[in-house]
């Protein structure tokens, strides 16, 4: 069988095997990060802002930097039932710093309060506002980077085909960590013994949420789950990354794969031994240099 990679052995043996439910849902969002006003750190000064026609945005912008810059829409993970942007200031902070680049973190609403299109349409007016207010952000709307996390991943894979078949926002670079993509993997049999933070019970719930009926069937909308869009063709250089261990292993290479043959420029990061969100735990080597990979591709893409 094989072995969880030595940096996170131990930390997955200690993970219960859960699954999300109506009651963890609730305690989650009881405990999750506050939504007010993000800190700003050496290097980067950070605000809270308000969308039209959607929520708010947290913004991280380097403040050693003269011009405009590019600029990131980074979309917090969650599985579509729980999350909030201020969960990953740490990493946006990071992102602005390193690169030298704005990052936008919105608000969206939840499953299953709120199913499919509402998250949605609250990140297409994010991407929107983004582009329009250019000037007054500092960006540059001809370099706008979307971005996510699981559930995240999943809906940046969706908001780029939906700009992509609006044609009203320019996307430049679509950055996918081991994003969620495919609502049919509820019917697939995958082994999921070394499945961590996120199984297939949590993937059944956290679909049939965010579609407000049982995944799987034929009328899904491919902006609710990218994997099911006929053609990828068109669509901007793509990084992806994810573990072995991970739920979305098979369907996330087989979007890499399907890029790729649509002649779209695709870097796939797969990392040995690792399960779901495992680059959360920040001070492990195999989560230093799964960042290191990103912000590599992202250099690459913003010269």
């Amino acid at each position: 069988m094989s072995q969880f990679h030595p940096d996170l052995a131990f930390i997955a043996r200690l993970i219960p095997r859960f699954a999300f439910g109506p009651r963890l849902v609730k305690f989650m969002r009881r405990i999750a990060p506050s939504g007010g006003v993000p800190r700003s750190t050496p290097g980067v000064s950070a605000s809270l802002r308000s969308i039209p026609g959607a929520g708010t945005a947290r913004v991280f912008t380097p403040t050693d930097v003269s011009g405009p810059t590019p600029v990131m829409l980074w979309i917090h993970g969650g599985g579509f039932i729980v999350g909030s942007p201020a969960q990953d200031d740490a990493l946006a902070s990071l992102y602005a710093r390193e690169l030298g680049i704005t990052v936008v973190a919105p608000t969206y609403r939840l499953a299953p309060e709120h199913p499919f299109p509402t998250a949605m349409d609250d990140l297409y007016a994010a991407l929107t506002w983004i582009h329009a207010s250019a000037g007054a952000l500092r960006v540059r709307p001809d370099r706008i980077i979307v971005a996510g996390a699981s559930a995240g991943g999943g809906l940046a894979a969706g908001l780029t085909l939906l700009a992509r078949d609006r044609q009203e926002v320019p996307v430049a670079f679509q950055l996918l960590v081991y994003p969620m993509l495919d609502d049919r993997t509820v019917g697939r049999n995958i082994d999921g013994e070394n499945h961590r933070i996120w199984n297939a019970a949590s993937n059944r719930f956290g679909w049939t949420s965010y579609l407000a009926r049982e995944p799987g069937g034929a009328d899904v909308p491919i902006y609710a789950a990218p994997a099911r869009a006929e053609s990828l063709a068109g669509l901007p250089p793509t990084w992806i990354g994810v573990g072995t261990f991970d739920l979305f292993h098979d369907e996330d290479l087989e979007y890499a794969r399907r890029l790729v043959a649509a002649g779209v420029p695709v870097e796939l990061e797969v990392v040995p031994g690792v399960f779901h969100g495992f680059d959360n735990f920040r001070n492990k080597s195999i989560s230093k240099a799964f960042v290191a990979s990103q912000l590599a591709a992202l250099r690459r893409a913003l010269a």
